[in-house]
């Protein structure tokens, strides 16, 4: 058999240097994924990589780094992840104002 991927709406924020630098433009949903512990959904400083300032995030699968530009995902649950920006490219695309609340 073969499946189609139902359309939803999420939400992602690229992780830029400039970003990372500058968090006045970060969503209210990362803001909250980094004022939390070492638990699923939380984004901390990759300990392995200080000095680059890096990140990772908990994830219900483990904790995964996010490299420059990457895609931080929000997916329909609340959960986070990473993503490629050439995956996301050829996965996702914007949604009109007048649909983003609207998921099936």
């Amino acid at each position: 058999m073969k499946y189609r991927k139902k359309p939803v709406v999420i939400e992602a924020f690229q992780m830029t240097r400039e970003h990372r630098a500058d968090n006045s433009e970060w969503p209210n949903w990362l803001h909250e994924a980094w004022n939390k512990d070492s638990e699923p959904g939380a984004l901390l400083i990759d300990a392995d990589d200080p000095a680059r300032d890096r990140l990772v995030i908990f994830t219900l699968e483990g904790v995964q780094r996010i490299e420059w530009d990457d895609f931080i995902i929000q997916g329909v649950q609340g959960e986070l992840y990473p993503c490629k920006p050439d995956i996301f490219g050829a996965t996702y695309e914007p949604v009109a104002r007048a649909e983003e609340g609207g998921e099936e």
